[in-house]
């Protein structure tokens, strides 16, 4: 495995291997569903490149940039085992200048849900994306579905944009008792772990209850709702594959979000119906 840290000797490496690359782009802290990813990508590229960058332009004042978990050494021993190419760990001076151009996000998609709470946070994202897919002009680029707005926005950049990449959406992945994984997860006290598994139980008695049929929003996002007491829900928001409203589950169309607030920690999840 090859760390490169200069964007540009990353490009230049990547120019010389007339191969099929995957990427996999993440902050660090790496867990199975990064992992999962990068198997992924594994089986289906001949080159596969792993990001570790904690963006700076996503992270709105008061939060958590400088707290983020970083763990050089051990996102270093995973990418290695996992077979990595090259490991890309860039400084925020070699990925931003002092006077840049904008990318921002859509201005009604990216500031609905958490883009409500989060205003600019997904202008950051797809800043970021971009730069990233182009340095390293993957064949593929991989995410997950547990943050499915922000999956939803870079498949709607690299479509609006006319990148020649194809994203490829992979499904969360869930420790044993069901959170879904996520770098954030190590901020939760004992008490706070207990608490939010409200989520995922509150997705799992939604899905039974479209099973049953019972296909009315209003009446799957109470019951949600009741079932998330004590923590503190940002949304729970019912839409379809677009993000577009809805008034009724349309089976193979639709997804349900969740986000809430155990302690100081934010979380997400989704289900797709």
């Amino acid at each position: 495995m090859r760390v490169v840290h200069s964007p540009l000797e990353l490009q230049r490496l990547l120019k010389e291997e007339p191969k099929s690359v995957g990427f996999v782009p993440t902050m660090g802290a790496l867990h199975l569903g990064h992992r999962t990813l990068i198997e992924a990508a594994k089986k289906a590229n001949d080159i596969v490149v792993v990001s570790i960058f904690v963006n700076p332009t996503q992270f709105l004042e008061g939060e958590d940039l400088d707290a983020y978990p970083r763990k050089e050494e051990a996102d270093k021993k995973v990418c290695e085992l996992s077979g990595v190419d090259y490991l890309f760990y860039p400084t925020v001076e070699s990925m931003y200048g002092t006077d840049e151009v904008s990318l921002n996000a859509p201005n009604i998609r990216g500031y609905i849900m958490e883009g409500t709470s989060r205003p600019g946070h997904f202008s950051g994202v797809l800043t970021v994306v971009n730069k990233l897919l182009n340095i390293v002009s993957p064949t593929r680029a991989y995410f997950g579905k547990k943050d499915a707005q922000q999956l939803m926005l870079i498949e709607t950049m690299a479509a609006n944009l006319f990148m020649d990449v194809e994203i490829v959406p992979m499904d969360t992945v869930r420790e044993k008792d069901g959170l879904a994984m996520s770098s954030r997860n190590a901020y939760l006290n004992t008490q706070e772990r207990v608490e939010a598994l409200n989520i995922i139980k509150s997705l799992r008695v939604a899905t039974q209850m479209v099973m049953r049929q019972e296909c009315s929003v209003d009446e799957i996002r109470e019951k949600m709702l009741e079932i998330l007491v004590p923590l503190e829900v940002e949304y729970v928001t019912i839409v379809n594959r677009a993000f577009e409203p809805i008034e009724k589950i349309e089976i193979g169309n639709t997804i349900i979000l969740v986000e809430a607030i155990s302690g100081s920690t934010r979380l997400l999840d989704n289900i797709w119906i």
